[in-house]
């Protein structure tokens, strides 16, 4: 779903939380794809299981910290921003970032 801002007659897409960041975590999104990319590649190559398993461990690492740092700019932007707007929207917000922080303990 993309949010839109209209002013006047233009109308541009809503400033995510971690737009100020985007170039990092497309860069450490590549990353990720690198490694995934990787770990396909050994088990084509029949490596030694445990070897995978600590390429695969640190993958889930590196995307857990995606998800923590897009969390926090949820949290500091659309949340806070929400709750400024009405209590209404600060609630919605709010139950938005707890089901992902459950989503995410239970991945």
């Amino acid at each position: 779903m993309t949010d839109t801002v209209t002013t006047g007659a233009a109308t541009t897409k809503a400033a995510r939380g971690y737009t100020g960041s985007k170039d990092d975590y497309l860069k450490r999104l590549a990353r990720i794809e690198g490694q995934v990319r990787g770990i396909k590649r050994m088990v084509e190559e029949d490596t030694y299981c445990i070897d995978i398993l600590t390429q695969v461990s640190a993958v889930t690492k590196a995307l857990q910290a995606v998800s923590l740092g897009l969390l926090e700019d949820h949290v500091g932007h659309c949340v806070v921003n929400a709750a400024k707007e009405s209590d209404e929207a600060g609630t919605e917000k709010v139950r938005e970032a707890a089901d992902a922080i459950a989503r995410l303990v239970r991945s």
